[in-house]
């Protein structure tokens, strides 16, 4: 048999191999192509020894061509074989596509150098001042993308901003590259204008990204305190990169407002509107449960009549939540009346942390619009073990005892509440101390039920009753003698 029929017999078998062997979609492409390439010279190989006349110029063509087909073949498989993963779908970093097929299309060129001279330099010639005239602008996109590679200011799944676009890089190839946007769209940029462009890539030298939020708040304001506030406004905001500190600067006297630059680090810049968002949401809330004012601009002045809160209404409007709450539904009015003078307004949105299991606390809160859900951690997970409408009260245990909070309170809507500190509730039961009784039945009733949920119940908390230490500890907290 001859011998070039053997031989690309043989690497046809081999590739046939690299690709069934490979789970790489991109071996498996280019062991198929090799794989036609091999069945070619091998087609060739039989129609010389079987079909073609014995003609010199046509055997030396069919020669040529039959070496072409056998060196691209090798050479494609070789280079692919060797660069890439077999076991991994994926391209490796140092040599994404583009840069493969040029390596193999140098490594083609050197060896028909060697292989066949004179006919390699006189095709290369021509077909060189062809493809010159012809593809200017596909050859300068061509070696634009060998640079963009070589130096690799950007990689695959990178964020990237170029021609006045921000959009994540989706692929890499011979002619553009392209980048899909945070709205969807995909915005092909070519080569050559990407090598003309300033491209700033957000995704190195660190997937880190500061951001940055402005906000408004009125000059009787302290600095000290609004900085404060935002800090632990933001503290907890899962969008935020906690290990590097949220930084709130005085950035400048303006006309009607003092404003704060907040800035705080995000690891995923496609989630940035969204943090900007979320800060200027928890950032609103905090400064409204603070009676921090953002002012509104003033541009010209207006002079008009400010509607006047109704004193009685508002009053009013507390007694009726502190009435409909049923830890407080066997008080007599005046005790009523007392608490809702002391209590406190709170808003806080959807999805803020109102209280967190394990934090300090002095103080409960009652629910007079909006719902909320109760979750406690046990062995490292979550379980929400119940959720509170319009009415319902929390806290209780920390107002008594001063004791850390036993559960997380989290808002799922935006909710209103009425706080009841320490400090004020004890001005209430040293004139009525009958009040503490009442609140205790509530409270144990209400540890038994978060402790079943903790499956860690104990014979001494498995009843309805006030446990006597409990109330002691109580009545110590509160400043109040055994005697009452």
């Amino acid at each position: 048999m001859d011998r070039r029929l053997v031989i690309g017999l043989a690497l046809t078998i081999i590739a046939v191999a690299v690709r069934a062997i490979s789970v790489n979609r991109h071996v498996r492409q280019r062991a198929m192509l090799s794989t036609w390439l091999f069945a070619g010279d091998v087609a060739i190989a039989l129609a010389l020894r079987y079909l073609v006349p014995d003609d010199a110029d046509t055997r030396r063509h069919l020669d040529i061509l039959q070496t072409l087909l056998l060196t691209f073949g090798i050479i494609n498989l070789l280079i692919t074989a060797t660069i890439n993963p077999w076991r991994s779908d994926r391209l490796p970093d140092r040599f994404p596509n583009i840069l493969q097929d040029a390596i193999i299309i140098g490594l083609f060129g050197a060896a028909m150098t060697v292989i066949r001279p004179s006919e390699f330099a006189a095709t290369t010639a021509v077909g060189a001042v062809v493809l010159g005239l012809a593809l200017q602008d596909t050859l300068g996109n061509l070696f634009a993308g060998l640079a963009i590679q070589i130096e690799k200011p950007f990689n695959i799944g990178h964020w990237i901003n170029v021609t006045g676009q921000d959009g994540k890089v989706s692929e890499i190839t011979w002619r553009a590259v392209r980048i899909r946007t945070k709205a969807g769209n995909v915005v092909v940029v070519p080569n050559s204008v990407l090598a003309r462009e300033t491209i700033t890539n957000y995704s190195v030298p660190s997937p880190q990204l500061r951001l940055e939020v402005e906000v408004g708040v009125s000059y009787d304001a302290a600095p000290t305190e609004v900085k404060a506030v935002v800090r632990a406004a933001l503290a907890h905001e899962p969008l935020i990169d906690h290990s590097r500190d949220i930084e709130v600067l005085v950035s400048d006297f303006a006309g009607s407002a003092v404003v704060y630059r907040v800035r705080a680090w995000v690891t995923d810049f496609g989630s940035d509107e969204m943090l900007r968002d979320a800060m200027r949401t928890r950032i609103w809330y905090a400064f409204r449960r603070h009676q921090i004012e953002i002012p509104y601009p003033v541009q010209v002045q207006i002079d008009r009549e400010l509607p006047q809160a109704d004193a009685a209404a508002e009053a009013a409007r507390r007694e009726a939540i502190v009435r409909g709450a049923a830890i407080f539904s066997a008080l007599d009015a005046a005790a009523i009346t007392a608490l809702a003078r002391v209590s406190k307004p709170l808003s806080y949105g959807a999805r803020e942390i109102i209280v967190r299991e394990g934090d300090g606390g002095d103080s409960m809160f009652l629910l007079s619009r909006g719902e909320a859900r109760v979750t406690i951690s046990k062995d490292g997970a979550t379980d929400e073990v119940a959720r509170f409408g319009t009415g319902a009260f929390f806290g209780e245990m920390s107002l008594l005892t001063g004791d850390p909070r036993t559960a997380t309170v989290t808002a799922v809507t935006d909710c209103d509440l009425l706080e009841l500190s320490a400090d004020s509730f004890r001005q209430i039961v040293a004139v009525n101390p009958a009040i503490v009784d009442v609140i205790t039945e509530a409270m144990a009733r209400r540890r038994v039920e978060l402790g079943q949920h903790r499956a860690s119940l104990t014979a001494a908390a498995s009843h309805a009753g006030p446990d006597p230490g409990i109330v002691g500890r109580i009545r110590a907290f509160l400043g109040l003698s055994s005697s009452f």
